[in-house]
């Protein structure tokens, strides 16, 4: 009796690497549109095309999804500038950041990442890497400056770093309306001008 059973190719990493991007996707188109509070991982799943379990397998929670969506979103809005000159590498990263961020959506599901990541150590580890990651990249901009010349070998990176995110988060906190691109390059300016100091 011949054997009727049909074989199913085994796609492997591919196949979970494209399930992952159609979740990521779907979770940012439907934060788009209706805000953190207007998302859950049913729809999320649905609008992907995938079961919840799916979902669940790799996040924790509708918080981790989003905030894995806005990292997701980041890496592709603001890449690591390189102008040939810091103060315009700053301005760029400071300003695609700022831009990023003020759009009210993002600003919302920063805001409720941060609130949800204080019950839940997944999330705030998954935060702590998304920040740390962004630190990362304005460290090496402003290194690079070293390199070029731009700025003295002495010049404090962390403390730099530490105050353009400190502004970020204030903001993001306190003046929503404050997250625009000009401000942002009054930041660069001062920072730029610091570092030169």
């Amino acid at each position: 009796m011949p054997d009727t059973t049909r074989t199913r190719t085994h796609t492997g990493s591919r196949r979970n690497e494209a399930a992952r991007e159609a979740i990521l996707t779907a979770a940012a188109e439907l934060l788009s549109e209706h805000g953190s509070s207007g998302v859950t991982v049913d729809r999320i799943a649905a609008h992907a095309g995938v079961g919840r379990q799916t979902i669940y397998r790799w996040w924790p929670s509708k918080d981790a999804v989003l905030l894995d969506a806005l990292v997701h979103s980041a890496q592709q809005a603001v890449p690591i500038p390189d102008t040939g000159a810091l103060g315009n590498d700053l301005d760029v990263f400071l300003r695609e950041t700022f831009t990023a961020a003020g759009v009210e959506r993002n600003r919302q599901a920063l805001i409720a990442a941060v609130i949800a990541a204080q019950d839940d150590s997944d999330l705030q580890q998954s935060l702590h890497e998304f920040l740390a990651r962004r630190r990362a990249v304005l460290a090496e901009v402003i290194e690079r400056g070293k390199t070029r010349g731009d700025i003295p070998s002495h010049a404090a990176v962390e403390a730099a770093v530490e105050q353009a995110f400190g502004v970020l988060w204030y903001r993001i906190l306190f003046q929503p309306h404050a997250l625009h691109a000009a401000a942002a390059s009054e930041l660069a300016a001062a920072l730029t001008t610091q570092l030169r100091a």
